[in-house]
């Protein structure tokens, strides 16, 4: 007969030792460890599928997608900006007139052809 069995026979629960040698009350401190893991472990389960938190896993994604596009854009912008001032200006900063007077022209027309056609479409 195995010891545990005899727990009934004049021994305490606390001295009955299984195979391991193992005392009935750790191996119930030991279950309630472990239930209490398995607790905590359901509940952050429960947290990581619920549609808050996806909703807010999803949004931080998409904002970090656009705010890694935008500053992709303002770089691009801002290299571009400085190449026109390049073309633009001599390397003192002063402007030349020769490349000045010519976009300032063709951005007018641009203008104007907008201006037109709006113009067209409220008539």
């Amino acid at each position: 007969m195995s010891e545990v069995a005899r727990v009934g026979k004049g021994k305490s629960k606390d001295s009955v030792r299984d195979d391991a040698g193992r005392s009935t009350a750790e191996i119930e401190a030991n279950i309630a460890r472990t239930r209490n893991q398995l607790a905590d472990t359901l509940d952050e389960l429960a947290m990581r599928v619920h549609p808050t938190t996806i909703a807010a896993q999803t949004r931080a994604k998409v904002l970090g997608a656009v705010e890694q596009r935008v500053g992709r854009c303002y770089v691009a912008a801002s290299r571009g900006v400085e190449r026109l001032r390049a073309e633009l200006t001599d390397d003192q900063g002063r402007p030349r007139p020769e490349r000045v007077v010519p976009v300032v022209l063709v951005g007018g027309g641009v203008l104007l052809l907008i201006a037109s056609a709006k113009r067209r479409k409220k008539d």
